[in-house]
């Protein structure tokens, strides 16, 4: 079977509203966590997780992919169960090459929600970076994570998917023109200084905005990022209170609880007198109540509302995106290729190193017919005579084995055949 033992599943913007995917993120500590409870070396040898506004996803490698499904299912709680029965509804399973062509349209962007879109690929190698960091990470899924930057990356520099760069902060930015119809002279208020905040600020200034407030927990953060920026800081404290002066609101930060409940937006609108407020929630758990919405004159968008103005921007892109897949479907063909054939790798080895031995044993029962020869022809014959000879016999054995390898998806057949003629290892339980 290609690329036999992955398993990837989890949920995206595709399959699950907000309010599942916000049950299951991780913070980086979470990542740890989790990781060092799923693998087991035995069901899970090696696992990733990817956790981001829009997905999260388990990459696992095991010996048996149900096996897998399973212990991941228990030890998360993704199963059916008390609180399992709508998370389950929502799932997405892949096994072997299907996961892996998942995992490199992920990395390359295929499957976001802005097509294109370039912080996906940091985020998979910083799962990768956490797994590794965990110990959960090895010779299973490193070449697989390698293969998938390098489909990234081809994609990246191949096709113009990237031209006119997008992100969900452009789209917040977007959204807020929307309803506003133009930015000039309007003030934004970022809550969080984090890198959705950095991304949204440029957005913002060449959107005109006459100025842009800052306010994040750690003040030294927003202090720093309002002199790299040229905003305001407001106190994160009073945060209610700050919301005479905006216009927009972008939160994205990684609190656990509301920042903004509706009494705080509802005292405020009357301090505004009713003036238009647009706050746009792109974080996740999400930090504005969405109560805020029943009341007159503010618009309310989480996460999953901003699909709804990325069409307008994503038209170059998915023609892009048809190019965009033939790479990544080819990447997947080398990746499915390399493992085919690195599956007859220890049979190669065993089979050479048997030659090597009848080659080397019939030398020595026949060295005394050769008569006397000297020490460099001695050695000639044991270093370069007998390997050429086994490297003559084993070669169309061994090309064998690969084409049947490429052209059947492995090489079982001929690999059974060459073990029991030369009795190598484990031949007997084939």
């Amino acid at each position: 079977m290609d690329a036999k033992g992955i398993l990837l599943l989890g949920v995206n913007h595709q399959t699950a509203p907000v309010h599942v995917r916000e049950r299951l993120a991780f913070d980086d500590s979470g990542v740890r966590t989790a990781l060092a409870h799923l693998v087991d070396r035995e069901t899970i040898e090696e696992a990733i997780i990817v956790s981001t506004c829009n997905r999260v996803e388990v990459l696992a490698s095991g010996s048996e992919s149900g096996a897998c499904l399973e212990r991941v299912k228990t030890i998360l709680g993704w199963g059916r169960g008390s609180s399992g029965v709508e998370l389950e509804d929502h799932l997405y399973v892949h096994h072997d090459q299907a996961a892996v062509r998942h995992l490199f349209r992920v990395a390359s962007s295929l499957d976001s929600m802005v097509l294109g879109e370039p912080q996906i690929l940091g985020q998979v190698r910083e799962a990768y970076r956490l797994g590794v960091d965990a110990g959960t990470v090895g010779r299973n899924l490193t070449p697989l994570m390698q293969s998938a930057f390098a489909a990234a990356k081809r994609v990246r520099t191949e096709t113009a998917i990237g031209v006119n760069a997008v992100s969900v902060s452009y789209v917040a930015v977007e959204l807020g023109r929307k309803i506003f119809g133009a930015l000039k002279d309007k003030v934004v208020l970022l809550v969080g200084a984090g890198e959705m905040a950095e991304l949204a600020v440029q957005h913002l200034v060449e959107s005109g905005v006459s100025s842009v407030l800052i306010a994040n927990r750690t003040r030294d953060r927003a202090e720093a990022f309002a002199e790299r920026h040229g905003a305001r800081v407001v106190d994160f404290d009073s945060l209610a209170a700050s919301l005479d002066e905006p216009d927009i609101v972008i939160c994205s930060t990684a609190a656990t609880d509301f920042v903004l409940t509706a009494d705080d937006v509802r005292a405020a609108q009357d301090r505004r007198r009713s003036r238009p407020l647009c706050v746009i929630d792109i974080s996740v758990p999400r930090q504005v109540d969405p109560a805020s919405a029943d009341l007159s004159n503010v618009f309310v968008f989480d996460i999953d509302d901003l699909q709804r103005v990325v069409g307008s921007n994503m038209k170059e892109r998915e023609r892009e995106a048809s190019l965009a897949e033939v790479i990544v479907e080819d990447e997947v063909d080398k990746y499915v290729g390399r493992v085919r054939t690195s599956e007859i790798g220890p049979t190669v080895a065993e089979l050479k190193d048997r030659l090597n031995d009848v080659a080397a044993g019939e030398y020595k029962r026949l060295r005394r017919r050769l008569g006397d020869l000297t020490p460099e022809q001695e050695a000639t014959i044991q270093s370069v005579l007998l390997p050429s000879i086994v490297n003559k016999i084993s070669h169309p054995m061994i090309a064998h084995m690969r084409d049947e390898a490429k052209s059947q998806g492995h090489a079982g057949g001929s690999v059974s055949i060459w073990r029991r003629i030369f009795g190598l290892g484990g031949a007997e339980d084939e």
